[in-house]
């Protein structure tokens, strides 16, 4: 079989074969795709392993096994594939579209995000980075966000995915199995400083997601500390 389109949808990868099938591959949390010269033998947790035409190899390797790997001729009968939103970078997606698909979200803005019936491909990270460049509470209900929150919103989202996609295909190149972070403003950078005011970044943790903010640059009420296993760093 041979390989004639690939291509994105929301966090799904998608890979077409010449006979109409579609290989699909949600990496999930810590799926990586590996690209190169054959390895002497699979390691653990490879979950697939092609071998190619030109003597090379692209594995799927997921240290949590979270991931999720797909042979269909009907995306449709993906889990959540068809309700995805439009993507967060679709030029389609103006502002005055994005506010329409607000509107009915009651929800904290980071959960909104990140739901991918809302806009299609923003995660935990990169959800954190656009509240902090909008300089919006992460936990803050989107019925309080006025029309020009809602406008920095919008445009945080589109220069931190822009600013993103241009780091990642400058520095990763080949490399497609290595994550590349350390550009990422406030993400995983709990205790240091904030790049805007220098104030430390916070860190709050729900159900093992971490949350990452400038509690001076995007103030806030404080997070109820509840006994479901929610807990605080660094002064939030």
């Amino acid at each position: 079989r041979r390989f004639i389109a690939v291509s994105r949808r929301g966090k799904f990868l998608l890979l077409t074969l010449d006979n109409g099938a579609t290989l699909v591959i949600n990496p999930m949390l810590a799926g990586r795709i590996r690209y190169g010269a054959p390895l002497p033998r699979q390691r653990t947790r490879d979950a697939l392993v092609l071998r190619l035409a030109d003597g090379h190899e692209l594995r799927y390797h997921d240290v949590k096994d979270m991931g999720k790997v797909y042979l269909t001729d009907d995306l449709s009968q993906i889990p959540t594939f068809a309700g995805q939103g439009p993507e967060a970078t679709d030029p389609a997606l103006t502002l005055e579209v994005f506010r329409q698909r607000l509107r009915p979200h009651r929800g904290e803005i980071k959960g909104v995000l990140t739901d991918q019936t809302f806009v299609a491909g923003i995660g935990n990270a990169y959800a954190d980075e656009i509240c902090w460049r909008a300089g919006l509470y992460p936990f803050r209900r989107r019925p309080s966000l006025s029309a020009d929150e809602v406008a920095r919103l919008y445009a945080a989202m589109r220069a931190v995915l822009e600013e993103a996609i241009a780091t990642l295909r400058s520095r990763v190149g080949e490399a497609i199995d290595v994550e590349v972070r350390d550009f990422l403003a406030v993400h995983g950078k709990a205790g240091q400083p904030c790049p805007r005011c220098g104030t430390s970044i916070s860190e709050v943790t729900r159900e093992r997601r971490a949350t990452h903010f400038c509690r001076t640059c995007q103030p806030g009420l404080m997070v109820a500390r509840r006994a479901t296993g929610t807990s605080c760093r660094t002064g939030c």
